[in-house]
């Protein structure tokens, strides 16, 4: 459904997000004070404009009330962000989301109304940490502790092996299901425990993060053995 989102400040965060409601077909309003900022990131949404997010009347007289969604990018200044959050909640807006830097930063916008807080230089150290456990992940989200979904290239050691085979699935000992498979522009949702893993394929996964690294270290170690047999 197309959404009608407005972003507050245009830092990476919110330039970054800005962006891609926009690539994903949403109509995206972006305020920020700095007008180089403005300029460089107008091409690239539905409007970009230099305003002051913390200003009630601007707030009106750009029609913010009439918005789905509203985004406080503001970062580390803390003022700027609980003003905004303050003032878009004021003006109706029925679902605002606010960035926070820190917990004590993130526990007053709770306070003041904001419907989501979220905490994005710490979610991203979590998924480079993650990323750099498991070698060949590209890409990590955790969803409870111990748990989340991985995206990686198939390693070679997985080509040409069923999904099945390796220990993926409701069936596999790893608790590591595939939830879906991207072949080139083809998409596999759920894709069968027969379904042979080709190269290139990227694998989403979802499971326990321990035994994701087992399973890709398991069916590593069978295919050196392979390996070894087959050359001797």
């Amino acid at each position: 459904m197309k959404r009608q989102i407005v972003v507050v400040g245009l830092g990476r965060f919110g330039a970054s997000v800005a962006h891609t409601l926009h690539s994903l077909g949403h109509d995206v309003l972006a305020i920020d004070t700095d007008e180089k900022t403005v300029q460089a990131l107008a091409p690239e949404i539905t409007q970009a404009i230099q305003a002051d997010g913390t200003n009630e009347t601007v707030l009106r007289e750009l029609g913010i009330s009439n918005f789905d969604i509203a985004i406080v990018a503001i970062g580390s200044a803390i003022e700027a962000s609980v003003l905004s959050t303050i003032l878009l909640k004021k003006l109706g807006l029925p679902y605002v989301i606010s960035r926070a830097d820190n917990a004590l930063h993130g526990s007053i916008l709770e306070k003041i109304g904001a419907d989501k807080v979220v905490y994005p230089e710490q979610e991203m150290g979590a998924r480079v940490a993650y990323v750099v456990t498991l070698a060949e992940v590209e890409y990590y989200m955790p969803l409870v502790t111990g748990y989340g979904v991985a995206r990686l290239t198939a390693p070679q050691y997985l080509v040409g092996e069923k999904l099945g085979d390796v220990g993926f699935g409701p069936e596999g000992k790893w608790e590591v299901a595939v939830v879906l498979i991207q072949r080139q522009k083809e998409i596999l949702v759920t894709p069968s425990q027969q379904e042979i893993i080709k190269d290139e394929d990227v694998l989403v996964v979802a499971g326990n993060n321990d035994n994701l690294e087992k399973l890709l270290q398991a069916a590593r170690k069978v295919q050196e053995e392979e390996g070894k047999n087959g050359g001797g």
